[in-house]
């Protein structure tokens, strides 16, 4: 069974890890006891890697699959960009994807790097990169398309993302990765929205642990310009770290505790999110495992994650 048909019958589970740039990094990642292996322990469905930003680590990209296709744990699955790919670069890159197999994608537009104006490629749009694959491959590839439950930062509307996304779908998409959002009265309206409009592909909602003060801000405000509910604000109010969380070399003395209450009480808000978004009737959680093991399984294992198969 592909990714979509798990989540017709059941709520899938999965994690997003990304290519670490050094060797170090892909030791502790891919090397024997690392933390794919210490994932696979938690029986995901699927694991995500991410492209580097432009497209770059695209060979590290192929070396975390191939580690994950050769140990038969669980389904790999890559982000596919369009950011500086020809129409005859992507065929071949996809191509090696099979070779590898590698058949599920997430196909993305793609973030464009800072000073960027287009792709800088032949195609421009998720929905293109969509029906191209489409076109080439048929039903080889199980493809996943982005869900923005704000609206992407870059699109002139909510009701525009929300098109663009049945035209996804009408191009041939099997399922939707949502991006972050923390706002549950803006996600349960862009549910209702996107089913009105005649989207009927399941849902993977994807979940960014609150760990950290300043990655939290980051994530919130650096691309993705999403809402922070109150509670969340208050979060970060109470363990807030003096001159600001972005110092790292703040006066205040009392940092590392504040920083240690922060992620303890961030676990917990994360958990909780989860039990409403399982609320709302969607078909999978997707965490972010930002290449690490311990944070991760304790919120699967207390949100009840690890049931589901």
């Amino acid at each position: 069974m592909n990714v979509a048909e798990i989540m017709e019958n059941r709520n899938a589970f999965s994690f997003e890890v990304f290519p670490p740039k050094t060797d170090v990094g892909m030791e502790k990642l891919c090397g024997k006891g690392g933390v794919l292996e210490q994932l696979y322990t938690l029986n995901p469905d699927y694991i995500s890697c991410t492209y580097g930003a432009g497209g770059t680590n695209v060979g590290k990209n192929l070396e975390v699959l191939d580690k994950i296709v050769a140990d038969g744990k669980c389904t790999g699955v890559t982000h596919f960009t369009c950011i500086g790919n020809t129409k005859e670069g992507i065929k071949e890159q996809l191509q090696t994807y099979l070779d590898h197999g590698i058949d599920h994608m997430l196909a993305l537009r793609g973030d464009l790097p800072f000073g960027w104006t287009g792709t800088g490629g032949d195609l421009h749009y998720a929905t293109e990169l969509v029906k191209f694959v489409r076109q080439e491959f048929g039903d080889k590839f199980c493809i996943a398309v982005a869900g923005s439950p704000e609206g992407h930062i870059q699109c002139r509307s909510l009701e525009a993302d929300i098109a663009f996304l049945k035209q996804k779908q009408d191009n041939g998409a099997d399922y939707i990765m949502t991006q972050l959002c923390w706002d549950m009265d803006q996600f349960r309206y862009w549910l209702d929205a996107i089913r009105a409009a005649g989207i009927w592909m399941p849902v993977d909602v994807g979940i960014m642990p609150i760990l950290d003060q300043a990655a939290t801000i980051n994530m919130a405000l650096s691309r993705n310009a999403c809402v922070m509910p109150r509670a969340l604000s208050e979060l970060i109010s109470k363990h807030w770290i003096f001159p600001n969380p972005f110092d790292k070399e703040p006066f205040d003395a009392a940092a590392e505790q504040k920083k240690a209450d922060f992620k303890k009480a961030g676990i917990e808000y994360t958990i909780n999110q989860i039990d409403e978004y399982r609320a709302c009737g969607i078909n999978g959680i997707h965490l972010y495992a930002l290449n690490k093991y311990d944070d991760v399984a304790y919120i699967a294992k207390e949100a009840g994650l690890l049931d589901l198969i």
